[in-house]
């Protein structure tokens, strides 16, 4: 197809294409049918040849999306030898994903890091995919986790997609360049280029209806004689089929069945069409004399798709029926191609038929091909003979869906299910599945004291696996939304009559949710308990590191997050590791910790963002906000804020608002503005605000003290206090002991503070600098106004170091204000190198100062070891060091 009118579009390409050896990315190219997508990728492909650059491709086909990671395969297939060089893991989960060899079912990230790898070690490459949305779900999953990861390679990914059809890439946040209709002027000139003896009339005609579309202008101008008001494709595909029904009924044929084909292999196609290499080839010729397909390669190829779906569309049903058996019975070794070609040759219940199918689904699920597996599932349940069969078929189906996040899947599943004959297991199972989605926050959710029944009648039923699936989503939604006291204390008898042991990590982390208060001296107990316990699984440290957070044990929720990340990362688990690395910021910054929590917040809202947990992603932004608004960058912490807010809001999740509250007193606290402190934070403390958290509001005490104490507030947060010191008869939770001892001493009357400012010092803060300053501040600041500078200085000055060293320079500038105040000079605040790393920079340093390689950082962190070099190169200048040798150093805070 000509380039007339696409110039600057071509100029974009190649510009890309130019860059490669600097750097890589990715672009999505959209348009409608015959927009000449597919003309840009082939000059693109050729810029390519004569810059001496290696192209992988892949072309989507509409018959093939059943076929789990076909289109990854035609991506790999000329780099399959690369595999033997990529770590174990990676080399497992691609060979998988590929049918090369067998293996538990592996995880997108896995194979999407393995192919990361792959690339990364081919470059430099450029990889086009034609019609991206047709190709497997499987293969745009991976494709698209690829694309994310590109930016620091060589490589460049350029897709091209049908406006209007979904892709995954659509939600990778791609560049997208659109192409729109040609002008008035260009379109001209490309119909005289291709008719240009068309008479006037026709011609205006063509170009009215064309619309400037270049296919249109190709095309119509051999239908120009019609007047048909169809849109534009349909003409089009009329236009293809019209060239297609005047050629011989036996090449009608073997379009036919080429049309419906997954790959186009020209034996396969001549065999179902019952002819001989020798004579078939002619039979075909004539469909490419008509400029339908072409034959050079030993593949029917269609000249376009719309040319595809024009010969399937026009067939009538028996045609299509006929045409699928026969290429069943070529297919006869290739069990899941046969599979497909039966069921769509196949109109009433065939039991034998849908066998194959689920079948077909088991193959796929175990190689990572779960959008085959769920589509599988659900035609065998059409085909279904015995209801039975078919509500089974549809149950699983909506399983793998909520797995794989796709509510639409179960939404649509279950409608068809709840119409059917079920068992008490099955009805459970089937009000429980929508409530899987977002920890069951989003509006219409099953609520935690229905759940809590289907918990009692699964229970009852003897299936305590299902039991626990459905008892810890119950309990789950006690931390995201409120249920009030009666459904907790329902809640938790049922937890108590469990037939599980009392010290199971899942019953620990059920009782911290459900009762984080009444039973949190039960579960401070069981963590220490278990600690020594846990051994390297990742899914019990998950559990303890949520239970510690609930009940306020911070140093022990950081240690457990963190603990749990390495497994959950080399299982390539990503939902999973969000949650984690949201736990151990949210821990962190509590602590003090920014220069973890700082990383491990962008990765959790990254994190959370691609593996679609959009609360999870809002928790995540609000942690940022925390970090942003206790290093004094306040605008950063409200747009952050703000962010995290429209999330939380949208289905009132309570964590991400009552987090939001904080961060918003936190940067008013540091602004001055106490009145607006108090009353953000106040909002964490009200049952009726969407903002309260039952556990939550324990932990804000020393922010809400002080905005209360300088607001004039001190008589309304002293109401508060007192409420939460009848709580802290039932926990031992660090983070409420803690808060308790603050606000005890800074409400205190003049007579008693002091002794209580020491009693909170004494305890053992080693593991709280953050809490250990303010209360040195706290103190400082009280002696000095009791007109006793001298012995305010020391607690000044050590708060003044403290907040230097944690990288909080609002605090420490208060510290620096008050000794001042007292006659004491200051050193001015050095700022460490360190400061100028983004987060992601942060992150890939410290790992490489603990002595990891770059290739197990890139395993750690989902990139090319290339690409984590890449980013030390950036690092190093950043920190005036040389060498990976001076990390250490170079990250540790500089003396005041």
């Amino acid at each position: 197809m000509s380039l007339i009118g696409r110039q600057a579009e071509l100029e974009h390409l190649a510009g890309l294409i130019e860059d490669i050896p600097r750097r890589g990315g990715a672009l999505l190219l959209s348009g409608a049918p015959g927009a000449g997508k597919s003309a840009l990728l082939a000059e693109v492909r050729a810029h390519c040849a004569s810059a001496g650059l290696r192209v992988l491709a892949a072309n989507g086909v509409q018959s093939e999306q059943q076929v789990p990671f076909a289109g990854l395969h035609q991506v790999l297939y000329p780099v399959r030898a690369g595999l033997s060089g990529l770590p174990a893991g990676q080399r497992a989960a691609l060979g998988t994903a590929l049918g090369l060899a067998d293996g538990p079912a592996p995880e997108v990230s896995l194979v999407g890091l393995a192919v990361v790898n792959l690339l990364a070690e081919t470059a430099p490459l450029a990889v086009l995919l034609d019609d991206v949305q047709w190709l497997d779900q499987a293969s745009q999953e991976v494709l698209t986790f690829v694309a994310r990861r590109l930016c620091s390679e060589p490589a460049v990914l350029i897709a091209t997609r049908r406006t209007g059809e979904p892709s995954a890439l659509t939600s990778a946040g791609l560049p997208e360049l659109a192409l729109d209709r040609l002008s008035a002027e260009a379109a001209a000139e490309l119909l005289d280029r291709v008719a240009p003896d068309l008479p006037a009339p026709a011609r205006a005609r063509v170009l009215a209806q064309a619309e400037g579309n270049p296919l249109a202008l190709t095309e119509l101008p051999s239908t120009a004689t019609e007047t048909s008001p169809l849109p534009l494709t349909p003409r089009l595909e009329r236009a293809f089929a019209a060239r297609a029904d005047a050629l011989p009924a036996a090449t009608r044929h073997c379009l036919l069945i080429a049309a419906l084909h997954e790959h186009g292999a020209l034996a396969e196609i001549l065999a179902a069409a019952g002819l001989q290499p020798e004579t078939g080839v002619a039979v075909l010729r004539p469909a490419a004399e008509a400029g339908l397909i072409t034959l050079d390669t030993g593949a029917v190829e269609f000249r376009h798709p719309l040319v595809r779906s024009a010969i399937a569309q026009t067939a009538d049903l028996g045609q299509r029926q006929a045409a699928h058996r026969a290429l069943a019975e070529v297919l006869s070794g290739q069990p899941d191609r046969r599979a497909w070609h039966r069921a769509a040759a196949t109109l009433g219940p065939d039991e034998q038929v849908a066998a194959d199918l689920e079948a077909t689904a088991d193959r796929a699920q175990r190689r990572g091909g779960v959008a085959t597996a769920i589509s599988a599932l659900e035609r065998a349940a059409q085909l279904s003979e015995d209801p039975a069969d078919r509500v089974r078929r549809l149950l699983r189906a909506a399983e793998l869906a909520v797995d794989s996040g796709r509510r639409d899947i179960v939404d649509r599943v279950l409608a068809e299910v709840r119409a059917l004959p079920l068992t008490a297991r099955q009805r459970a199972l089937a009000a429980w599945l929508p409530s899987a989605f977002d920890d069951g926050v989003s509006e219409g959710a099953t609520g935690p004291g229905e759940l809590l029944t289907l918990v009692e009648q699964v229970l009852a039923d003897g299936d305590l696996d299902l039991a626990m699936r459905i008892f810890w989503g119950t309990a789950m939604r006690c931390f995201w939304v409120e249920p009030g006291s009666a459904v907790r204390e329902r809640i938790i008898g049922v937890a108590d009559r469990l037939p599980i042991p009392a010290r199971d990590p899942r019953l620990v982390a059920i009782t911290a949710y459900v009762a984080p208060i009444e039973r949190g001296d039960v579960v401070v107990a069981r963590l220490r308990e278990l600690a020594a316990e846990v051994g390297g699984d990742p899914v019990t440290y998950r559990y303890l590191s949520s239970a510690a957070l609930q009940v306020g044990a911070l140093t022990e929720s950081a240690r457990f997050s963190a603990a749990a990340q390495p497994g959950l990362r080399a299982e390539g688990k990503l939902a999973l590791v969000a949650r984690a690395l949201a736990v151990q910021a949210w821990s962190c910054v509590r602590l003090g910790d920014l220069l973890t929590a700082a990383p491990a917040a962008e990765e959790a809202a990254q994190l959370a963002r691609e593996t679609r947990q959009p609360y999870m992603y809002g928790l995540a932004r609000a942690v940022q906000a925390e970090i942003c608004a206790l290093r004094g960058e306040y605008e950063q912490a409200e747009t952050l804020a703000a962010e995290a807010e429209q999330v939380g809001l949208a289905a009132a999740a309570r964590p991400v608002l009552a987090k939001v509250q904080l961060a918003r007193g936190i940067a008013a606290l540091g602004a001055g503005r106490y009145l607006d402190a108090f009353l953000a934070l106040r909002r964490v403390h009200d049952p009726a605000d969407p903002a309260y958290q039952l556990a939550l509001r324990c932990y804000l005490l020393p922010e809400l003290a002080e905005a209360g104490l300088r607001c004039d507030q001190a008589d309304e947060v002293r109401k508060i206090v007192a409420e939460l010191e009848s709580a802290a008869l039932s926990t031992s939770s660090p983070a409420l002991t803690i808060g308790l001892r603050y606000a005890r001493a800074v409400l205190a009357a003049d007579d008693r503070a002091e002794s209580l400012f020491r009693t909170a010092l004494e305890a053992d803060l080693t593991r709280w600098p953050l809490e250990r300053g303010r209360l040195q501040l706290a103190f400082g600041e009280w002696l000095r106004r009791q007109r006793r500078p001298a012995d305010s200085r020391p607690y000044l000055r050590a708060a003044r170091e403290t907040f230097d060293a944690l990288g909080m320079p609002g605090w420490s500038e208060r510290a620096r204000r008050d000794l001042r105040a007292t006659g004491e000079a200051s050193p001015e605040p050095r700022e460490d190198a360190y400061h100028e790393l983004t987060a992601h920079e942060l992150n890939i340093a410290r790992l490489a100062a603990d002595g990891l390689t770059n290739r197990e950082i890139g395993e750690r962190l989902y990139l090319s070891h290339r690409t984590v070099s890449t980013h030390l190169h950036r690092i190093f200048p950043k920190l005036g060091i040389t060498s990976r040798t001076e990390l250490g150093a170079a990250l540790q805070p500089s003396p005041a």
